[in-house]
């Protein structure tokens, strides 16, 4: 799924190589009262303004300053008080007109005029602003832009600016927005190198001829340059889908970075970090002028409380009238996920349970039930029969299903496979089951020597693989008629293992 007028490129992430590692965790409310704890709010609040885009926010820890530095746009909003939930649309615009041709070699770009949108957030602060949740808008949503008919959603904005956009936002989630705030993306790139780089892990080898990043499967830390090339690359097997993994695991690193001691207790870092993020922001007046109401709001979040999700979608390979490669949204999931996102519902806990007649307890989950989503877990796909095609198929299948098969269909020495056998390396269980999951039928065996891979050998019995629907946060206690979560992730547990 990839519009061949894009100019995008860099690697993948996702998989299990992600670590689940407790990072800032939550403290005791009433012992962050302290000067320490009021600064390390403010720089909160401000990773959170460009949390959606990973530029960095703490734009809110100097509020004067940074209202008397930040751009104001009118996006057609109405405002909301500092003290309620509120909705923010977060827009990453691509501005190359002002870049010098040295910059433009440096960063492999073109010389395009104009502006387009490169991302699309909306960003929901809970009532008590205890709560950060960022639901990512695919660019390639095939929806009604009003006034223009259906279109990708990220024309909207070439199409009439922030309005338009703020408007085709609000007709296709049902949310109203508050608030908006528009990043260059280019700025990115500073912001990150103020930080001192930020870390990232891709599950899959990786080479980018575009930009001529080459990584393999691991951890890194990557200088601006390369985190912008890594965090927009279309190039993978899920083009978009795929770039929103991995922009959602870059912005929980930086915010993590940005809330470290080593910005916090480094008086250059902390300087350079707030003057380069104040130049990359444009916002809405109501906002600009009540920064500070917010950031003292949003002073006691931490990682721990910022959750990621994406739009659940239908069809990830949709082609449009006018021959454009599309998605479409799961029309239902898509109204249950942002009806809780209107109900100031958490997306990483249980569900508010919908009344019935008569509520029948649902049975506790067993050991086996699924933790790990298709959109995580990277799988090897080889032919072991002599149906020519079978492997390419199976691979599609995945694909279509939401798994990362990076690889074309390989063939096993063996071609006399009879079931479908999944085999799996050291620490790989979890992601067996989901797997298995959507392959029924198939044998499930544990293998030695293959490190952590997770591989398919297609028997003559496959029969196609089914979508499966993984709620990582969903509560192992019982519950009536409840709704089962959208899934999602925390900050915390998008921060790569070191």
């Amino acid at each position: 799924m990839r519009d061949p007028e894009e100019d995008d490129s860099g690697v993948q992430v996702g998989g299990d190589a992600y670590g689940k590692v407790r990072v800032n965790p939550r403290r005791d409310r009433r012992s962050a009262r302290g000067a320490r704890s009021r600064r390390r709010g403010l720089l909160i609040a401000g990773a959170l303004s460009t949390v959606v885009l990973g530029a960095s926010g703490v734009t809110w820890a100097l509020p004067n300053y940074a209202a008397s530095k930040i751009e104001s746009v009118d996006a057609g909003v109405t405002g909301a008080p500092s003290t309620g939930a509120m909705n923010i649309l977060v827009v990453g615009v691509d501005r190359r007109d002002n870049l010098t041709r040295q910059q433009q070699n440096r960063l492999n770009l073109g010389r395009e005029a104009g502006e387009r949108t490169d991302t699309m957030m909306v960003l929901h602060l809970s009532e008590d602003h205890t709560r950060v949740t960022v639901v990512s808008l695919p660019r390639d949503t095939w929806t009604t832009i009003p006034g223009k008919g259906l279109h990708k959603i990220n024309a909207a904005y070439q199409f009439g600016g922030p309005k338009l956009a703020v408007r085709t936002v609000q007709n296709a989630t049902g949310l109203h927005i508050h608030h908006y705030v528009e990043v260059n993306v280019l700025g990115f790139i500073e912001v990150v190198d103020a930080l001192g780089g930020v870390s990232v892990c891709t599950p899959v080898a990786i080479n980018d001829s575009k930009t001529s990043l080459a990584l393999q499967p691991g951890t890194y830390s990557l200088d601006g340059v390369k985190a912008l090339a890594y965090a927009r690359t279309r190039a993978t097997a899920r083009s978009d889908l795929d770039r929103i993994d991995r922009q959602q695991q870059v912005i929980s690193a930086l915010l993590h970075q940005a809330l470290s001691g080593g910005t916090l207790t480094n008086p250059v870092r902390l300087t350079s970090f707030v003057n380069t993020a104040l130049g990359t922001l444009r916002v809405d007046e109501p906002l600009r002028k009540d920064l500070l109401g917010l950031a003292n709001q949003l002073r006691d979040v931490s990682t721990d409380d910022v959750a990621f999700a994406t739009v659940p979608l239908a069809d990830v390979d949709y082609t449009t009238p006018t021959n454009e490669s599309a998605v479409l949204w799961d029309k239902d999931a898509a109204a249950e996920l942002f009806r809780r996102i209107a109900a100031d519902e958490p997306l990483t806990g249980p569900a508010t349970p919908t009344p019935t007649a008569t509520a029948a307890a649902t049975p506790t989950p067993s050991a086996a039930a699924l933790t790990v989503p298709p959109a995580r877990i990277s799988v090897k796909v080889l032919n072991g029969t002599l149906i020519t095609g079978l492997g390419a198929r199976a691979r599609t299948d995945l694909l279509k299903a939401g798994f990362l098969v990076p690889e074309a269909a390989g063939d096993t020495q063996k071609r006399d496979h009879d079931k479908t056998v999944i085999r799996y390396g050291t620490g790989r269980e979890d992601s067996a089951r989901t797997l298995a999951a959507a392959l029924p039928g198939a044998d499930v065996r544990p293998v030695e020597g293959i490190g952590d891979r997770i591989e398919v050998i297609v028997g003559q019995k496959y029969s196609g693989a089914k979508k499966v629907t993984v709620a990582e946060a969903a509560t192992p206690t019982a519950s009536p008629a409840a709704t089962t979560p959208p899934a999602a992730r925390t900050a915390t547990q998008n921060i790569c293992k070191k």
